[in-house]
């Protein structure tokens, strides 16, 4: 009897020890493995894209080596998508993104957030014929976006049902609904559609307004509060060093903007 009621005490055990998550992964735990898996975008220039060795490149992807250089690991670099950014992370098949990924309370209450180290500006794109100057006039139209974006959660939360959503898996495939005609208007981002529509003339697009100018941060888990510490301590760093703008100059041919900090 004593000899079960120990199989039985320690079978408990361990089952309340399974049965607890996994502990936060911190600075010295990724320093101690010698790599760090960070999630970024390929389809999002200059953001991030694929370069002519089909290798992950951009400005994202210099940031996340750039952060590795720091921490002194080897970066591992995982494609990600839009909609996948957050399971990911919280599969932990990544340690972190940095995939241009917009600062919002309601994502907060899923993974923390760096102060910004990037911004972007989403912009409703439509045909020059349509007749489309402020939010409400997207009202009865069916407007594109790629699926869980920034400008999915304004659209959805600002609209309702009176605007018709279509949600596509990534930016291309978002692009390419208002070339094709699938969508009245997408809400995408500036700089990347401004581009594209001007290689695209015949598609006869233009900006029609600003949606929202997004702060993007690095990405953790809820519970790695102490990475969180350290990648916020080296966003600081290279802001005021002058590498981050160096970056951005390279990408966007023009100075860092002005990030907010919270």
């Amino acid at each position: 009897m004593r000899i079960l009621k120990s199989l039985l005490a320690t079978i408990l055990l361990l089952g309340l020890a399974s049965a607890r998550p996994a502990a936060a992964q911190s600075v010295d735990d990724i320093i101690s493995r010698g790599t760090i898996n960070i999630g970024v975008l390929v389809d999002l220039p200059p953001y991030g894209v694929l370069n002519a060795q089909q290798e992950p490149d951009g400005y994202d992807v210099d940031v996340a080596k750039l952060l590795g250089k720091y921490l002194g690991v080897k970066v591992n670099l995982v494609q990600l998508t839009s909609p996948n950014r957050i399971p990911y992370l919280v599969t932990n098949k990544i340690d972190l993104i940095v995939a241009t990924f917009g600062i919002t309370p309601e994502r907060a209450k899923q993974v923390l957030f760096s102060i910004p180290y990037s911004a972007i500006e989403n912009v409703v794109f439509a045909g020059k014929d349509k007749k489309i100057a402020k939010l409400d006039d997207l009202k009865g139209l069916r407007v594109g976006v790629p699926r869980g974006t920034v400008q999915d959660v304004i659209l959805t939360q600002s609209l309702g049902s009176a605007v018709k959503i279509a949600r596509f898996d990534d930016d291309p495939s978002t692009y390419q609904a208002l070339i094709t005609g699938q969508v009245d208007a997408i809400a995408e981002t500036g700089l990347t559609g401004d581009d594209i529509f001007a290689k695209n003339p015949g598609a006869n697009v233009e900006r029609k307004f600003t949606l929202l100018q997004q702060p993007n941060g690095i990405t953790m888990r809820k519970d790695q509060f102490n990475l969180l510490r350290w990648v916020n301590t080296f966003v600081y760093f290279v802001k005021n060093n002058g590498e981050l703008s160096a970056i951005h100059e390279k990408w966007f041919h023009k100075p860092l903007p002005n990030l907010p900090v919270f």
